[in-house]
């Protein structure tokens, strides 16, 4: 079975309290059906990062992220993992200020993941970095990962 990366804004998201905003509440709803009809075709996996990430904010809240977290397998962050991250922020295709994302990322391509899943459409699931994130992984012999949001892992 392929391997999915689950990044910290899933996990947010599917344990999250319905918002009032459409577009979150909009991608909640995607998150859950996701959740619910696609999981089992998949390994999930997660990192520690995300464990720490999800162990954040409001104890009740972080208490729903973690029990989520616990049915998952956590690939350790490597050195192999940091030294990537550092290349894809000194590659500019991912900004320093978010050097997390460029771990996440990281993790996920040194264990050789198939996909992450993501709803951070900032710096992971966007189409103009993913071309500098997929050189940055060719140059040095990396498959790159396949960075999506849960929408587009769908089957329809």
């Amino acid at each position: 079975m392929p391997k999915v990366y689950i990044e910290t804004t899933v996990i947010s998201y599917l344990t999250a309290r319905p918002n009032r905003d459409v577009i979150i509440a909009g991608h909640q709803q995607i998150t859950h059906e996701w959740w619910q009809t696609c999981r089992d075709k998949f390994d999930l996996v997660a990192s520690q990062l995300v464990f720490q990430e999800a162990s954040a904010g409001d104890p009740g809240a972080a208490q729903e992220r973690l029990e989520v977290l616990g049915k998952l397998v956590l690939l350790e962050v490597t050195e192999q993992a940091l030294s990537l991250a550092q290349e894809f922020i000194r590659a500019g295709a991912v900004p320093e200020g978010a050097a997390e994302d460029a771990l996440h990322l990281a993790i996920a391509v040194t264990n050789g993941v198939e996909y992450l899943l993501t709803w951070n459409c900032r710096h992971l699931a966007n189409a103009l970095m993913r071309t500098k994130i997929e050189e940055v992984c060719r140059s040095l012999g990396y498959d790159p990962v396949v960075i999506c949001t849960p929408e587009e892992l769908l089957e329809v």
